[in-house]
C-alpha cells in the first residue's frame, strides 16, 4: 500500500480536501457567528429602548406599580425576553426567577450573557445603569432575550458544514482514485510493454508519441537502456559465437589426430609426432582461456598495481628485443622515433604484453623487409605509443571495431604470414591501456596502419 502511487495520491487529495473544507468552514463559521450575534444584539438594544423610558420617568411608587405591570405584559409567557430590576429600594426592584439566576457574566457595551438554572442555553443581556429620579434611586436595568435560536443555528450549521465536509473528503477520494487511475494509465501501459519484453524481442521500443511529457524522458531513457542491453547481447552472442569457433578448431584437431592415431597400431616416433601435435593445440587452448580470464579480471575493475616510473624507449626496445629472430626471418626492422626520454608510470609487465601484441599484429600484417615504426609521443595528459607498418589498407568501418574481442578484418580467419590469432590481441592492448588510465587509437592511411595506446602520467 505504501508503495502504490495511487494510494499516495489518494491520501495526499484527501489531506488537501480536509484541511481546505476545514478552513471554508472555519471561516463562514466565523461569519455566521458573527451575523446571528450581531442581529441578536440588535434586537436587545431595540427591546432594552423600548422600556427604558418608561423606567427611568417611573419616579415614584404609584408610577413604579403601574411599570412592573407593564413589565408582566411585555414579558411572553414563552420567557424568551426578560426584565431584572435591582434597586437598594426594595420597592423599586422587579424581576421574575432571581433565586434561578445561576451566573451572569457581563462584557464591554454593558452586553452579557446569563444562564438560568433548567435552561438549556443562555440569554443575551444589555444591562445600564439609570440615575436616580424623584423617589426612586439608581438602578440597574438588565434586559434578557433568550439565544435558543442563536445556539441552535450554529449547532445545525457546525453539524451541517461537518457533514458536507465529510462528504466532500469522500468524494475528493473517489474522484482522486479515478484520476490518480486515469492518470497513471500511460504509465501502466509502459510497464505491461516492459513486462512483455524478452531476449526474443529486444529490437522493440516504447511508442514515444503516446505518452505524456512528463513520461517521455523516461521512456527514452528506457529505450536507451533497450538499445544498450540489445548492442550488449548482441556482443555476447557474437562474443559465445566466436569463443566456440575458437575452442572447437583446437578440440576438433585433437579429436581427430587421436582418433588416426587409435585407428591402428602406431610406432613410438609417430605416437611422439602426434603428441608433440596434440601439446601445440593445447597450447592454443590455454593461451585462449588465459587471454579470456584476464580481460574477464579487467572487466572486473582490476587495475595495474605494480607501477614504476619507467623509460618508455627502453621497455619498447626490450619488447623488440623478443622479435628479434622473427624480423631476422622476414627482413622487417622496427626503428623508434619521437620522444626517446619519454617517462611514465607503467606496470612494465602489462606494458611489453601491450607492446608485443602490436608489433605481432603489424609484423602479422606487413611485408616481408618492411620497416615498422613505433613512436613515443609525451603529451600533457600521459605518454602516447603507435605502432605503424605499411600493408593492406584497413576500411574505415573496421577501425572502431579492432579492438572488439575476437574481431577480424578477414572474416574468414585466415592465417596471415604463417601466425595464427585468435582475435584477443588488441582487444587485451585496449584492457592494459584503461588499467594505466589511458585510451587505444587506430588509423590507415596512404597504405600506413597506425595502431596504439596511451597511458596517463598520473
Amino acid at each position: 500500500m505504501k508503495n502504490s502511487i495511487i494510494a499516495r495520491l489518494v491520501i495526499m487529495f484527501a489531506a488537501a480536501a480536509l484541511i481546505i473544507f476545514s478552513l471554508i468552514g472555519s471561516v463562514l463559521y466565523a461569519v455566521v457567528d458573527n451575523e446571528l450575534l450581531h442581529h441578536e444584539r440588535n434586537s436587545l438594544v431595540t427591546t432594552f429602548k423600548d422600556i427604558e423610558y418608561m423606567v427611568s420617568r417611573a419616579g415614584t411608587t404609584e408610577r413604579w406599580a403601574h411599570v412592573q405591570v407593564k413589565l408582566d405584559t411585555l414579558t411572553p409567557a414563552d420567557g424568551k425576553v426578560r426584565f431584572w430590576i435591582f434597586s437598594d429600594d426594595p420597592r423599586f426592584g422587579y424581576g421574575k426567577d432571581l433565586a434561578e439566576l445561576h451566573e451572569f457574566a457581563n462584557h464591554p457595551n454593558n452586553l452579557g450573557r446569563m444562564s438560568i438554572k433548567g435552561k438549556k442555553y443562555p440569554l443575551h443581556t444589555l444591562t445600564r445603569i439609570l440615575p436616580a429620579y424623584l423617589d426612586r434611586p439608581a438602578i440597574r436595568l438588565t434586559v434578557g432575550v433568550d439565544a435558543a435560536s442563536y445556539f441552535e443555528t450554529l449547532r445545525t450549521f457546525v453539524a451541517a458544514m461537518t457533514g458536507l465536509s465529510l462528504a466532500g473528503v469522500l468524494l475528493v477520494i473517489l474522484c482522486g482514485y479515478w484520476i490518480a487511475r486515469t492518470g497513471l494509465q500511460p504509465l501502466k501501459k509502459m510497464s505491461d510493454k516492459a513486462q512483455t519484453l524478452s531476449p526474443k524481442t529486444l529490437s522493440e521500443r516504447l511508442t514515444l508519441s503516446a505518452l505524456p511529457d512528463e513520461l517521455s524522458d523516461l521512456a527514452q531513457a528506457f529505450n536507451g537502456a533497450l538499445d544498450r542491453m540489445e548492442n550488449a547481447y548482441k556482443q555476447l552472442e557474437a562474443f559465445n559465437a566466436d569463443v566456440a569457433h575458437e575452442l572447437r578448431t583446437p578440440l576438433a584437431n585433437l579429436i581427430g589426430e587421436t582418433q588416426v592415431a587409435l585407428s591402428r597400431e602406431r610406432s613410438a616416433p609417430e605416437f611422439e609426432s602426434v603428441l608433440q601435435s596434440n601439446l601445440e593445440e593445447m597450447d592454443r587452448l590455454r593461451s585462449i582461456i588465459n587471454d579470456m580470464l584476464f580481460l574477464a579480471r579487467c572487466d572486473q575493475g582490476e587495475a595495474a598495481t605494480g607501477l614504476v616510473h619507467a623509460l618508455i624507449a627502453d621497455e619498447v626496445q626490450k619488447t623488440m628485443d623478443f622479435f628479434e629472430f622473427v624480423l631476422d626471418e622476414t627482413g622487417m626492422r622496427v626503428e623508434i622515433s619521437g620522444d626517446t626520454h619519454a617517462t611514465a608510470l607503467i606496470e612494465t609487465s602489462l606494458f611489453r604484453r601491450a607492446l608485443t601484441n602490436l608489433l605481432q599484429n603489424a609484423i602479422q600484417h606487413s611485408p616481408a623487409g618492411a620497416c615498422i615504426e613505433v613512436a613515443i609521443d609525451a603529451k600533457n595528459h600521459g605518454v602516447q605509443i603507435a605502432v605503424s607498418n605499411p600493408g593492406e589498407p584497413v576500411e574505415q568501418g573496421h577501425l572502431p571495431r579492432l579492438f572488439d574481442r575476437f574481431y577480424r578484418v578477414d572474416t574468414a580467419r585466415r592465417d596471415i604470414n604463417g601466425i595464427h590469432g585468435h582475435g584477443l590481441g588488441l582487444a587485451i592492448v585496449k584492457a592494459i591501456a584503461l588499467m594505466h588510465g589511458g585510451s587505444v587509437f587506430a588509423a590507415s592511411t596512404g597504405g600506413v596502419t597506425t595502431i596504439g595506446f596511451t597511458t596517463a602520467r598520473f
